[in-house]
Parts: C-alpha cells; structure tokens; sequence
C-alpha cells in the first residue's frame, strides 16, 4: 500500500503573513537595547530560534553576548509582537489547505521557532487549536531551526517518520532542517526568500504561497 505523506508546517510566512512583524519587533527590541542594525539584516534571520537569532545577530556587531542581554532582547520582542501582531492574517489559500488535508486524512502538524508567547497570537488568527491539532514551539525543545528537532517532535507527535514527510516552510533554515531529518522541504515565496535560495536549501518544490501549493498538491503526494 502507497504511504500517504504527512504534512511538517513551520508557521510565520508559512501559513500566516507576520515575518514582517516579527522583524519589526525585533527592530524595536534592538533598538530599546541601543543596538542599531538594519532591517534587512533582521529579515536574513528570521525562522532561527530567538537564541540563535540573537547571538548571530549580535556577533555580527561586535556586541557582547549574555544570558542577561539575550533574555531580555527576546521578552522585548515578545512584548512588541503583542501590538504589532494585530494585522497579523492567514496566508492566502492557508486555511483552505489545512482544511482540504483534514478532509482527505492527511496528517499534518505545525512547528515553529516561535515561542507559545507568540505563536498563540497567529494560531489564533489561523483558528487553530494547539489543543486539537499537533503544534510545537520553541519550548518543547533543546534545538530549533536549522536543527531538525521542531519537525522531528513535530513528526513524533504525528506517529510517522519524518523520512518522505513533507516539511513546508518559508526560510532556507526551514529547508535546511528538513534536510537533517530527511524529510522532503516544500518551499514558499510568503516569507521573503526567492525560489533559487530556497532550492539551494533543499526545497524540492516551491510555490507562491499555501493557495499555490494547494493548486498543485497532486505534486507533492496529497491527491
């Protein structure tokens, strides 16, 4: 019998249109901290986990690292996303793809490098419940994104080996993250990253957005 895949989604500029807010709010966070950095920098970083965004970006200035500094650099970020998520909405075909997978017994799952904090702001706003539907953040793990832990959780949460599962992201850490774990990466241009980047990473397939990738689902295992 033909195994049917299981769908591995990351969540910002996945299924709901916030890496600019999440950028924002990092602008913000750094500059409460003094710390001036250009936007597009932030934007390159973005699907890290906070920890990792953190370090890399603070390296690259020459700041000094601290458990002190990090921790508050991110609860200064979670704050901000608290006003700037409000224009936060679905990606365009997001819904519609989630609902045409649970239709056709197709496991699918979230996983993101966002904390509970923040992810429960674009859960929200994509009407799913962490309580019905397999979603894992940033703290149910020791690693996120470029690590693979977030889809293998993810996968495990599911009861499917993440080998021939389909992980579904924005960023070329997303990809990257499927690679270790072998699973197959579907790209998406809704977050900002171009197609050759995205291929470079490891996606096997990128489309536009989630409308794009249902358009072509037969392409990727799900008709």
């Amino acid at each position: 019998m033909r195994q049917r895949p299981a769908f591995l989604f990351d969540l910002d500029g996945t299924l709901v249109d916030s890496v600019y807010q999440h950028v924002l709010s990092w602008k913000d966070a750094l500059d409460a901290e003094g710390i001036t950095l250009s936007v597009w920098r932030i934007h390159r970083k973005i699907g890290m986990s906070g920890g990792l965004f953190t370090n890399q970006l603070l390296r690259e200035i020459g700041e000094e690292i601290t458990e002190e500094k990090r921790e508050r650099l991110r609860q200064a970020h979670a704050e901000a996303y608290r006003t700037h998520s409000k224009s936060v909405v679905p990606l365009p075909g997001a819904r519609e793809l989630l609902d045409t997978l649970t239709r056709e017994k197709l496991a699918w799952a979230i996983a993101t490098s966002g904390r509970m904090e923040t992810a429960k702001h674009n859960l929200d706003r994509l009407g799913v419940d962490p309580d019905q539907v397999p979603v894992v953040t940033r703290d149910a793990v020791t690693f996120a994104k470029p690590e693979p832990d977030l889809f293998i959780a993810a996968a495990e949460r599911l009861g499917v080996p993440t080998e021939g599962a389909m992980v579904v992201g924005d960023s070329i850490w997303d990809m990257l993250a499927a690679q270790r774990c072998r699973a197959l990466g579907v790209g998406l241009l809704s977050g900002g990253y171009g197609g050759e980047e995205l291929e470079r990473a490891g996606a096997f397939r990128v489309y536009e957005d989630p409308a794009g990738m249902l358009d072509h689902l037969d392409e990727v295992g799900g008709r």
